[in-house]
């Protein structure tokens, strides 16, 4: 497929034609027949991506990835309420971020972003405290690469009966993720990360004795509110007016998901995510965490000193190649990510790597070498 530009970023990214051809469907009123079915269809193949049974159930909020995360946080916890948070980078942060806006009194397991969090340090934070309620956690820490413990800390929530809630937001259909086996009660999700379709649509998969227990509670919010979507969701609608034209893109995006099929799927990103981190140690570069603790989707680079990092960004999108600075300090560390998420396949990250070589000789011509040994191993 022919592309001006290519997106090696985590989100937006890259789409099909068959998505995009989706955003091209009839208008339609969104309490009819025809878009009730389109509902229908995202709930029950979404149940199939997270691997979920009839215990739990898919909500769909026109909104980010963090609209899905604050929808949980500000309908599940009542006052009085303690959470346990696993904190180990920007997207954990967040979290923190929207439980303190919601008056959620938390404790917190801070580690240096890049580093895997400790099940021990876990597991002694629940038997000091046998108020807390819920463990929070990112599955996939995307803004240094990170995987994080996710199915250790579902057997200490199994076990000290605790809700598990988990933001997937850039794991679901690029990791090994199941609902059902991991103890999952709340896994939160977007439209445009891995599930390769566009930004607009956050998604809740969650069990729904969960959401009977907050039948009592007082709503802190009108619009993201989890007993409104669900009974909302019972008639295939949604509580408030949704972005139509990308349910209508999701919905082509996890029917393609279904076809490619979700290991075929899981793979693609391992041949992708091995392409680029052979390359750019090829080229001499450095990766911020090893491979055993990173994810499948996103790798994250240290440039050399000497490279001004805004320069190298802006001359490889020129070239039609966009990555990301990393985020907060490690931008002040010269980290750039790149992510081979969405409709990403290998020839496009062999391409990627040919122009960050020469985008390295251009800004550092004694790094001339860099394109030569790329292409030595490439041979």
């Amino acid at each position: 497929m022919e592309r001006d530009h290519y997106l090696f970023c985590p989100g937006p990214v890259l789409v099909s034609e068959r998505v995009r051809k989706a955003l091209l469907h009839p208008q339609v009123g969104y309490r009819m027949p025809t878009f009730e079915k389109v509902i229908q269809n995202l709930q029950k193949n979404l149940l199939k991506v997270y691997k979920a049974n009839e215990e739990y159930t898919v909500l769909l909020i026109t909104g980010s990835g963090t609209a899905a995360n604050e929808t949980v946080i500000s309908s599940y916890f009542a006052p009085g309420d303690e959470a346990l948070l696993v904190k180990n980078g920007e997207f954990g942060c967040r979290l923190e971020e929207i439980l303190d806006i919601h008056g959620v009194k938390t404790t917190v397991l801070n580690y240096e972003w890049g580093t895997r969090p400790e099940v021990s340090d876990v597991e002694d934070r629940l038997r000091k405290n046998a108020r807390i309620k819920a463990i929070l956690m990112v599955f996939h820490e995307t803004s240094t690469s990170v995987i994080n413990p996710v199915r250790e800390v579902a057997e200490l929530a199994r076990r000290f009966e605790k809700t598990y809630i988990v933001d997937a937001i850039s794991a679901l259909d690029s990791e090994d993720l199941d609902v059902l086996r991991d103890y999952m009660d709340f896994c939160t999700c977007s439209s445009n990360k891995s599930l390769s379709s566009l930004p607009g649509v956050g998604i809740i998969c969650v069990r729904v004795l969960k959401i009977e227990e907050t039948k009592n509670s007082k709503p802190r919010v009108a619009y993201l509110n989890l007993k409104k979507l669900h009974e909302s969701s019972k008639y295939l609608h949604t509580p408030n007016t949704p972005s139509v034209t990308m349910f209508y893109a999701l919905d082509a995006a996890v029917e393609e998901l279904l076809d490619e099929g979700l290991e075929n799927r899981i793979n693609r990103h391992k041949r992708c995510t091995r392409i680029i981190r052979e390359g750019v140690r090829v080229m001499g570069l450095r990766t911020l965490i090893d491979d055993e603790t990173a994810s499948n989707t996103v790798t994250s680079v240290l440039l050399p000193e000497e490279i001004e990092l805004e320069d190298f960004i802006q001359m490889l999108d020129d070239k039609g190649y966009t990555v990301y600075p990393g985020k907060r300090h490690l931008k002040e560390r010269n980290m750039f990510q790149i992510a081979n998420m969405g409709q990403i396949y290998e020839d496009m990250c062999h391409d990627l790597l040919r122009a960050m070589a020469e985008t390295l000789e251009e800004l550092a011509p004694r790094r001339a070498m860099a394109r030569d040994a790329l292409a030595e191993a490439m041979k």
